[in-house]
């Protein structure tokens, strides 16, 4: 373990765009167990660890210390990774180290995420009462509480809860007195760094407003409101915060879910995305990147053309889910009826009647849906 350096955890290819997530007061990176190997398929994710929590060194603050001091410890450590610039994310005092890196070293950050997060967090006066108290009995008090401070009814990561548990209480006061000392209310207007907010709904330390503030006042920030998340989204909704980082970080994802939204439909992207999960996350990422961000954007051929090359391909291998799909897009992309029958009839000559018989069965059934939902008999 280095002594002047944050404890840390490298995933993903070294030659990926670099990525640093920072944690919450009183967790560690495990914080990121259920995010950050998804987002090392693409990038070269480095959580971290906050002084006296995890591995990292109890010294490398004190009292008085500020979010600036934390700051500049991720500088440090990004500094001996040879990581010039990188994306950042970072979940409530993590979120706040963010803030104070777009400020101070803007030229250092590509984008910047807060979740469950503030630009200043409630009066001064609770966080000092909380460092002096933790100073004077430990943090078995606050182990006992986390799970109603962190998520919502029912909900718990033990872990994490542990990890409460095991923080350095000299360390951990020393972040509350940086946070009793936070505010940047006044200066978000002065972030230029792509950023994008990211709130649980159910989230009573840092409910939705204060994320919304920053929205408002950062210029072309986002927010996205995160259901059935609490205070450590990452931890609870992973799926949900995984997908907003992508569309946020990605170069070709939200270009190809924007193409896949025009020709699927609102409702079949909203659906797929939902059901999400980290399991799937990897796939659904190829699918927006590749078939949706490159293939359907080439200019090459048009949405028609390219509806029914595909129209023929599914009828050739007897996907009928996947067809009836791609009859409704058809007609989002200008098909007509009958031009749909065309090609259903030229399938019959080169992928076999039997397949084409069933084809126009899923095709006359879609079709007539349609009609109904414009009021046409």
């Amino acid at each position: 373990m280095n002594e002047h350096l944050l404890d840390h955890r490298v995933e993903g290819p070294a030659s990926a765009a670099p990525l640093l997530l920072g944690p919450s007061l009183g967790t560690s990176y495990a914080l990121w167990d259920e995010v950050a190997p998804e987002l090392s398929a693409a990038h070269r994710v480095v959580r971290w660890n906050l002084p006296g929590h995890g591995g990292s060194p109890a010294g490398l603050i004190g009292p008085g210390a500020t979010v600036a001091d934390l700051a500049d410890l991720v500088l440090a450590l990004a500094d001996s990774l040879g990581v010039e610039r990188f994306a950042y994310a970072g979940v409530s005092l993590g979120g706040a180290v963010g803030l104070e890196l777009a400020l101070r070293r803007p030229q250092r950050l590509t984008s910047l995420t807060v979740i469950c997060s503030s630009a200043r967090f409630g009066g001064g006066g609770p966080w000092r009462e909380r460092a002096e108290r933790v100073r004077r009995e430990g943090l078995g008090w606050l182990a006992d509480s986390a799970d109603a401070r962190w998520f919502t009814p029912g909900f718990t990561v033990p872990r994490l809860v542990r990890d409460q548990r095991d923080a350095d209480p000299g360390a951990y006061a020393a972040c509350c007195d940086a946070l009793a000392a936070f505010d940047v209310r006044e200066r978000l207007a002065s972030v230029s760094v792509p950023t994008l907010l990211v709130a649980g709904r159910e989230d009573r330390a840092t409910p939705p407003a204060r994320l919304r503030e920053i929205a408002d006042a950062v210029p072309g920030a986002a927010l996205v409101e995160i259901p059935g998340a609490a205070h450590l989204a990452p931890a609870q909704r992973p799926e949900a915060v995984l997908t907003a980082l992508r569309t946020h970080l990605g170069g070709d994802a939200p270009r190809g879910t924007a193409v896949r939204r025009e020709v699927l439909g609102d409702a079949h992207v909203d659906r797929a995305q939902a059901r999400q999960t980290a399991f799937t996350a990897r796939f659904q990422d190829f699918i927006a990147r590749y078939a949706w961000g490159e293939i359907w954007t080439d200019p090459t051929l048009t949405r028609r053309e390219r509806s029914m090359v595909t129209l023929t391909a599914l009828v050739a291998y007897g996907h009928h889910d996947e067809l009836a799909m791609h009859v409704r897009a058809a007609r989002r992309n200008g098909l007509t009826p009958e031009e749909i029958g065309a090609v259903l009839l030229q399938t019959a000559v080169y992928c076999g009647v039997p397949a084409a018989n069933a084809a126009f069965a899923t095709a006359q059934r879609v079709l007539a849906e349609e009609e109904r939902g414009t009021g046409q008999p």
